[in-house]
């Protein structure tokens, strides 16, 4: 049995591990609490993974080791350097393939689909941190020093996650009026948690994966008021009530609230169309998009729970 190292122990880092073991692998999950699913073949470790000695030994006979991790949204700067740095350093060590799971923010607002060709040309904060460590990993990769990959999804579905659907979701479904800066009608894909953990274990375990990035597997773009209406019906709930929060009221709640001040970076990505081809994911690696009626179901079953 090949271990596999997944540090995080989040939503995505949850369903690698769950993933891994259930196929037979053996699975070793790094968090600072040293929490994690619980599985026969999953060993939970508390540990700092930023600490890259203490990182290296946990990793040492790996196949892959995962980066699964998710620093609070404001942290990203101080927080994602040394972590990210640790990774590539511990994954270069022991031969293992560092596989990260990525986002769409390093490609800053664009007019059309994002597809892996996108520049990369986010001005923002957050996309920026993201840019500079693909650009240290692919750096490692070209020079010999790690195997690298990453795979990158849109705003989650699924048990766990904490994208806008996930907010707005379970208000949606008790009938409460929801009252955010969105524009409730423009297309937006979504990618479901499982899918994300089938595209990783993928990318980590197939040579032809390495070396480059993979967008997630994801059904076609709906708007976020489609999905909650599909929700609420299948509930039997009410329409769901959503009203578009003119930015000033974010703008103004972002001076004493951190992640409203976070969440004006990342605005431009519900005020338009948010459109992620996938296509090279499905052909290479094999993977299909679960059908969103389905990750609809399974999301609200876990949020009913």
């Amino acid at each position: 049995m090949a271990l596999h190292v997944i540090v995080g122990a989040g939503p995505v880092g949850t369903a690698t591990a769950r993933l891994l073991a259930e196929r037979g692998d053996r699975v070793r999950v790094v968090t600072r609490r040293g929490t994690g699913p619980t599985h026969p073949a999953i060993e939970r470790i508390a540990a700092d993974a930023a600490d890259a000695e203490r990182l290296t030994t946990l990793t040492d006979g790996a196949a892959a080791l995962y980066n699964c991790a998710n620093p609070a949204y404001h942290r990203w700067p101080l927080d994602w350097p040394p972590l990210a740095a640790a990774l590539l350093t511990a994954a270069g060590r022991n031969g293992a393939v560092l596989a990260t799971v990525g986002n769409l923010y390093g490609y800053g607002p664009v007019d059309g689909p994002m597809t892996e060709a996108t520049p990369l040309a986010s001005t923002g904060t957050k996309g920026r941190v993201r840019n500079r460590m693909w650009a240290d990993a692919l750096a490692a990769h070209r020079a010999g020093r790690a195997r690298i990959t990453e795979v990158r999804g849109s705003d989650y579905l699924g048990a766990g996650g904490t994208s806008l659907a996930m907010m707005v979701l379970p208000r949606a479904l008790a009938g409460q009026r929801v009252f955010l800066p969105v524009d409730w009608d423009a297309p937006h894909t979504w990618t479901y948690i499982p899918d994300v953990a089938r595209t990783l274990v993928a990318a980590a375990t197939d040579e032809r994966a390495w070396g480059r990035a993979w967008h997630v597997p994801s059904a076609p773009a709906v708007s976020m008021r489609d999905l909650a209406t599909r929700a609420a019906a299948l509930v039997g709930a009410p329409a769901p009530r959503l009203t578009r929060m003119p930015y000033p009221v974010l703008w103004l709640g972002g001076l004493a609230n951190p992640m409203a001040r976070e969440l004006r970076e990342t605005a431009y990505q519900f005020d338009r169309p948010f459109l992620m081809d996938s296509a090279p994911a499905t052909a290479t690696l094999g993977v299909e998009a679960t059908p969103l009626d389905r990750a609809v179901k399974e999301t609200v079953a876990a949020l009913r729970a």
